[in-house]
């Protein structure tokens, strides 16, 4: 029997990405108790960038180097995507959210078909459809609903972060430095946030903290710190080797790493209907990741690029 397409340093950095997603929502929600979504972005995207610029000094690695595409890109995402998922959340619920950002798996999946010409086998596109129904049973609350506005919004920063991903997959290999590309493209997210924050507090909107606890601001830089160096890091480091297709899998996992911090750090529960989801979304994941005959095909065009930090 072959091996799975997915190497195992592939396949655990992108979990590892997963989780650093999940957690760092968590903790999120603990800042926004503080602050606003537009002013906690680029105070995450500061600590983020302080964090990846001492460990890049510690280990000799210049902070310049990446292709300007890929640097750029930032200002789509984490620039544009995430500002305009945090604008739609504020008119939308957040499981409903959630269930929004399911959808991204599947776009890059067509996208990567139709632009990078990744071969994938269906059993691979009904699996991804069955994560998205364990989804629905972990995180849909039957008696939220959202807004037109704020599901227009959420699904235009989903197709940005989408398209992201295609084009640093095709563009990833041109780097030297995996570290390199994620400090410039957090470095122009960076600035992107600042001018939005500036716009939003000259037009008159809310821009300063409710309050200003230890905790809210540890929260602020912790989430910082996992949500766009850590899962930035390990999820572009993937990329280098895994075709986008299977790849973008992981984002299935985001949701259950979330329901679980929100259980040991925030003792929130889940009810069965829940834990079938969560059981759903992992086995889905499983079979997709390990089943050598199902995914080789979407991997068959796919040249491994060599990684470094």
């Amino acid at each position: 029997m072959r091996p799975p397409v997915l190497a195992r340093r592939d396949l655990l950095a992108l979990t590892l990405a997963a989780a650093a997603w999940g957690l760092g929502t968590v903790i999120s929600k603990r800042a926004l108790d503080e602050m606003p979504p537009l002013t906690l972005l680029p105070i995450q995207l500061a600590a983020s960038l302080a964090v990846l610029a001492v460990l890049m000094r510690r280990r000799g690695m210049a902070l310049r180097g990446s292709p300007a595409i890929l640097g750029r890109l930032g200002i789509l995402n984490p620039g544009i995507a995430y500002a305009l998922g945090l604008l739609g959340l504020g008119s939308i619920t957040a499981s409903l959210a959630v269930l929004l950002w399911a959808l991204e798996p599947l776009m890059i999946l067509v996208l990567a078909i139709w632009l990078l010409h990744e071969r994938v086998a269906p059993i691979v596109g009904a699996l991804s459809l069955l994560a998205v129904a364990g989804l629905v049973l972990l995180v849909y609350d039957p008696g939220t609903n959202g807004q037109w506005a704020g599901v227009v919004l959420t699904l235009a920063g989903i197709a940005c972060c989408a398209t992201y991903t295609i084009i640093a997959r095709r563009w990833i290999a041109a780097s030297d430095s995996t570290a390199q590309v994620v400090f410039a493209q957090q470095a122009h997210a960076l600035v992107f946030a600042v001018v939005i924050l500036a716009l939003v507090g000259i037009l008159g909107g809310t821009v300063r903290p409710t309050a200003m606890s230890a905790i809210g601001l540890l929260s602020a830089l912790a989430s910082g710190v996992l949500y766009y160096a850590a899962a930035y890091w390990l999820y572009l480091t993937a990329l280098r080797g895994a075709p986008a297709s299977l790849a973008s899998i992981s984002f299935y996992l985001i949701p259950v790493f979330g329901v679980a911090g929100g259980i040991l750090f925030l003792g929130e529960g889940l009810d069965a209907r829940q834990w079938i989801g969560a059981a759903i979304v992992l086995l889905a994941v499983l079979v997709i990741t390990f089943r050598p005959n199902a995914n080789r095909a979407s991997a068959a065009v796919a040249e491994p690029a060599p990684a470094d930090g």
